[in-house]
């Protein structure tokens, strides 16, 4: 005849469960509800940030190797599960919206070099000499302020659920220790109005009211190493984020931008308003200030620029 094999702590357990109290069965039946929850955000966590991980290193090496910061989403290529690609997409679409609503055509842009050559013998701002159609400075805040927005929602997004592990961490041995001192309450009133201090009538007892606090151990261990594990993650991905979200702000704003100075914008508005006609110096100033009476000091000094 073989013998019966029984997981380990198995009898013991279930010789404990068996003296519980009622109150401490109730407390343990609370903690596997604990549990079950816990473990419900362990796993579903658990493959978020893995998909955010493994789908922002995708995304990033894509956005290195583009030269225009809205090359990707006019490719129209996704990165689910990536929060920087949200945070990407959120400021994409607004800048979008706001090239189309309120835009400003530059004709000309002149290269910051100058004719010369830079330091490392590159052409760094051929890709925003390239692009007529900008925005204000003004129009760009509604940009920002949709990055931040993005980043903010993003961070939630990571933290939601995480409040369950913490409490698992925080409730579940002291949820156990109630179960387990009121077992022990009700152990030793049972002795006293039995008169008997016998350790055979202690020990049923007692077992019953410890495994209140094995269970909210067995609770509490495993979300106490997931959250650090996650707590950590979290916080690599958020300021990766951050740090994305500066740097494609600064990408926009130095392609997509209009930052000229005030006096080349009034003479290239000038030259469109006159384009076409040969005159001579102070003309502009002239007809401007026929129209324009107001300014005839300021568009004078800009036409003899």
């Amino acid at each position: 005849m073989h013998p019966v094999i029984t997981p380990v702590f198995a009898n013991a357990l279930d010789f404990a469960f068996k003296q519980a109290t009622p109150e401490g069965k109730t407390t343990i039946c609370a903690l596997l509800i604990l549990s079950i929850f816990s473990w419900t955000v362990i796993i579903t966590k658990s493959r978020q940030l893995l998909r955010a991980r493994k789908a922002g290193k995708k995304f990033f090496a894509a956005y290195r190797e583009t030269r225009d910061p809205m090359d990707l989403a006019r490719k129209g290529l996704e990165f689910d599960g990536a929060p920087a690609y949200e945070l990407y997409y959120s400021g994409a679409e607004e800048l979008e919206y706001q090239l189309k609503n309120n835009p400003v055509q530059v004709a000309t842009i002149k290269s910051a070099a100058r004719g010369g050559s830079t330091a490392t013998g590159a052409e760094t701002d051929v890709i925003a000499r390239q692009i007529t159609t900008k925005i204000t400075p003004s129009s760009f805040d509604s940009v920002r302020v949709a990055l931040e927005r993005a980043a903010s929602t993003q961070a939630l997004s990571l933290e939601k659920g995480m409040i369950v592990l913490s409490t698992a961490v925080a409730g579940g041995p002291f949820i156990g220790l109630l179960g387990t001192v009121w077992g022990v309450m009700e152990t030793f009133s049972g002795i006293a109005k039995a008169a008997s201090a016998s350790l055979t009538a202690m020990a049923p007892g007692v077992a019953g009211a410890l495994i209140a606090t094995v269970t909210g151990l067995f609770v509490a261990i495993p979300a106490m190493f997931a959250y650090n594990y996650m707590v950590t993650t979290i916080r690599a991905i958020t300021q990766e984020l951050d740090a994305f979200a500066s740097e494609y702000s600064t990408a926009l704003e130095h392609k997509y931008v209009d930052n000229r100075p005030l006096a080349e914008e009034i003479r290239e508005a000038l030259q469109g308003i006159y384009r076409g006609a040969p005159v001579a110096d102070g003309q502009y100033a002239v007809a401007m200030a026929e129209t324009t009476p107001s300014i005839p000091p300021l568009v004078s000094e800009v036409a003899r620029a």
